[in-house]
């Protein structure tokens, strides 16, 4: 008795269809990209999903021109707070004292410009100064000394508290000289013919998008060339389509108002640095290093002591930074300014894909983290949503965030 083994050889594909072709097949593959991936693009969707359900339930009021400018603008320091915050939270610490180093960088320039005539310039740099200043003491504290960086930032943010209320004696003091101002609301100058955009912001967005896919496809060649596992070709457009329709819109809602915001190009300038260095430069793979695994980190020779005081340094300048800002935008200096900002940082952070443990988490993300807050406080206020329910719904927020951290690890683990 023989077999049929012709019966078991599936027939051939009809012509114009092929296996690759297959109606679900292309659906299937960019699903499986999307869930191996998912910890990288999850609150970028997030975000996109945020920024469209908000501008349906506001008419379009959230992209007007107008609330895009105001939204850069109103949570700059935020975002700025939240680059190094992340940072800080990778080494595997937390940093309590940024909102009230914020404060007091704010009333000590004021008192520098305002009280004795000094110039803008020169209070911008002696302030920098200052917020390094305390962050080296507080990293000194924490990385010499052993104290653990919470109870550290906790007496930091008493601390420097303290010393606003006795800057300011309690009163707002201001106004600001123009060239500081200019920090928090200014924009980029008008040049070139009428067009009815601001062309400086339109060629800055041309010259972005060209920058951004060169690097995309530049770094997709680089983990073909180590057997990395990349997104498949199709989800790889996908996903550069989808980043070039976001920076082009951006750019034409902000050149059709005033340009792009100088605080902007400042945020630009610290997500690309700071970028390049957490991916590219040593110091940047120790911080990863010793948030992950320390005493791994100390065997291969890594000086944590050295990293750590570095990081809470340069956590300094950037709440100095941010100091200016606030300061600037609101044209005065105020004993309150600064409440709650270390909070915003840490849940950006976290919100961005930072872990708790540690050795997690990227610079985009923390902007991305930020960016997700600041969507949804500007869209309740559009909505008229009341203070009490947009700390519940921002906790919330905060919850599903750090859930969803947590139940991917534990699925990629399993």
């Amino acid at each position: 008795m023989s077999t049929d083994v012709t019966a078991k050889t599936p027939a051939p594909a009809p012509p114009g269809k092929s296996a690759s072709a297959d109606g679900g097949g292309l659906l299937r593959l960019m699903l499986d990209g999307l869930r191996r991936n998912m910890r990288q693009y999850g609150m970028l969707i997030a975000l996109g999903l945020i920024v469209v359900l908000f501008a349906i339930w506001t008419n379009g009021d959230l992209l007007l021109p107008r609330n895009v400018s105001n939204l850069v603008l109103q949570n700059s320091y935020i975002l700025i707070l939240a680059i190094g915050m992340m940072l800080i939270i990778i080494a595997g610490h937390i940093d309590l004292s940024v909102g009230s180093l914020t404060a007091f960088v704010g009333a000590f320039a004021a008192v520098l410009t305002v009280q004795h005539g000094v110039s803008w310039p020169v209070a911008l740099v002696l302030c920098l100064l200052v917020g390094a200043a305390a962050g080296s003491i507080q990293g000194f504290l924490i990385a010499y000394l052993g104290i653990p960086s919470f109870i550290v930032t906790l007496a930091g943010m008493l601390l420097f508290r303290g010393l606003t209320e006795i800057l300011l004696k309690g009163q707002t003091l201001g106004p600001f000289p123009d060239g500081l101002q200019k920090i928090g609301n200014g924009f980029l100058p008008e040049v070139g013919p009428n067009t009815n955009y601001h062309n400086l912001t339109l060629l800055l967005g041309l010259v972005l998008i060209a920058a951004v896919v060169r690097q995309e496809f530049r770094d997709r060649r680089r983990q073909q060339e180590f057997s990395l596992d990349v997104l498949p070709t199709r989800l790889f457009l996908l996903k550069l389509t989808a980043l070039v329709a976001a920076i082009l819109v951006l750019t034409l809602l902000l050149a059709s108002y005033k340009g792009a915001p100088i605080i902007l190009i400042i945020l630009g300038a610290l997500v690309v640095g700071y970028g390049y260095v957490m991916r590219n430069a040593v110091f940047g793979r120790h911080i990863y290093a010793i948030g992950g695994n320390l005493p791994a980190a100390k065997l291969s020779g890594v000086k944590d002591k050295k990293v750590t005081f570095y990081v809470f340094l340069n956590m300094g300048v950037l709440a100095a930074l941010a100091g200016l800002v606030v300061a600037a935008r609101l044209n005065a200096a105020s004993p309150k300014a600064g409440v709650n900002f270390e909070l915003e940082a840490i849940a950006s952070s976290f919100i961005g894909g930072a872990s708790m443990s540690g050795g997690v988490g990227t610079v985009l993300g923390a902007i991305i983290g930020g960016l997700v807050l600041g969507v949804l406080n500007n869209g309740m206020n559009l909505l008229s949503v009341g203070t009490d329910w947009q700390q519940v719904i921002k906790g919330l927020a905060l919850l599903v965030a750090v859930g969803f951290d947590v139940w991917n690890k534990r699925k990629s683990g399993s």
